[in-house]
């Protein structure tokens, strides 16, 4: 059965019994995209805690979609975990910029590619227990094969595989990046309901 938008929980209404008030706030680290904080709080039972967390500009993912049914994910080494991962473009949001400016940039830099059609199809917070991260994901297509843009300091190869192969990739455990299955299954949904072309989207 599906659900209504009206059979959602309205969670703003809980926001007075379980909110945390900020009492204090310190920045303790000051870096090129994070910033650290570590704030006193006062709790909804009038006691009080410490928070420490990560203030983050914000981010664009998206899912670019080819008429043969396939998409291009990139293969990345990130240092935290010291594993290469699939991922879908995406970056941070520069200052002024749209979450749309935002995938079309990353969507060239990294994959080499131009759309001619962009959806926004949700967002997510990857990070709620320490950061304030939101990441807006998209759907594209109509796309024109450019040269890819790399920053220096980024090592990218793409990787082109069918859009069911990745679903189920997802669901194997092939793909661990929360970003992209959140992307993914955003876009696979939206497709399932839009269908700007026919697309297989069987796990």
């Amino acid at each position: 059965m599906q659900m209504n938008r009206s059979d959602l929980p309205d969670l703003s209404r809980d926001l007075e019994k379980l909110g945390e008030k900020e009492k204090t706030s310190k920045r303790v680290f000051d870096g090129k995209l994070l910033q650290v904080y570590y704030d006193d709080v006062l709790l909804p039972d009038g006691n009080e805690s410490s928070r420490e967390w990560i203030k983050h500009p914000g981010a664009s993912a998206v899912v670019p979609v080819f008429e043969d049914g396939s998409i291009m994910l990139l293969r990345q080494f990130r240092y935290p975990p010291q594993k290469v991962f699939l991922e879908v473009p995406a970056g941070k949001l520069d200052p002024g910029e749209s979450p749309e400016s935002t995938a079309k940039r990353e969507l060239l830099e990294e994959s080499g590619l131009n759309c001619r059609n962009l959806q926004r199809t949700g967002s997510f917070y990857p990070a709620i227990g320490y950061a304030d991260e939101i990441i807006y994901s998209f759907v594209a297509w109509n796309l024109d094969i450019q040269n890819s843009e790399l920053d220096e300091d980024e090592f990218l190869l793409n990787y082109r595989v069918s859009f069911s192969d990745a679903l189920k990739m997802i669901s194997e455990g092939a793909i661990q990046d929360a970003k992209t299955i959140c992307t993914i299954m955003n876009a696979a949904n939206w497709w399932k309901k839009h269908s700007p072309f026919s697309v297989k989207l069987d796990l």
